[in-house]
């Protein structure tokens, strides 16, 4: 199993920026991607950012162009910087771990974990 905690959320003025973090522990070779979600009282989980073991990217319509999503060169740490930020998208954030079989060690199992968020509150 992986496990998941993530950082950096926070308030800040519309307009603003800020980077949540989520560093991952555990069976992180069998990592294929990590993705940032994130839900309001009353609404379902939306997918906002993912990167894959490839780096490939991809990102929800309403914050592309504004939020980027990076990982660090050990590949256990993914990284959303939200810029230009409004006050919809307070929300908590979440990040969301895949694992693969299909990865290179031959121990590789398929799971999904999950951090237990973190606060973005933007005011207007």
């Amino acid at each position: 199993q992986v496990q998941v905690v993530e950082s950096g959320g926070g308030l800040v003025q519309a307009g603003g920026s800020l980077r949540v973090s989520c560093a991952a522990s555990g069976d992180t070779d069998c990592i294929a991607a990590m993705d940032w979600y994130r839900q309001t009282p009353g609404k379902e989980r939306e997918l906002v950012a993912t990167i894959t073991s490839s780096g490939s990217t991809f990102y929800a319509d309403s914050v592309k162009g504004r939020f980027t999503i990076s990982r660090d060169n050990a590949k256990t740490t993914v990284y959303l910087r939200m810029s230009s930020l409004k006050p919809e998208d307070t929300a908590v954030y979440y990040c969301h771990v895949k694992g693969s079989r299909e990865m290179t060690m031959a121990t590789c199992y398929s799971f999904d974990s999950w951090g237990q968020g973190t606060q973005v509150t933007v005011s207007s």
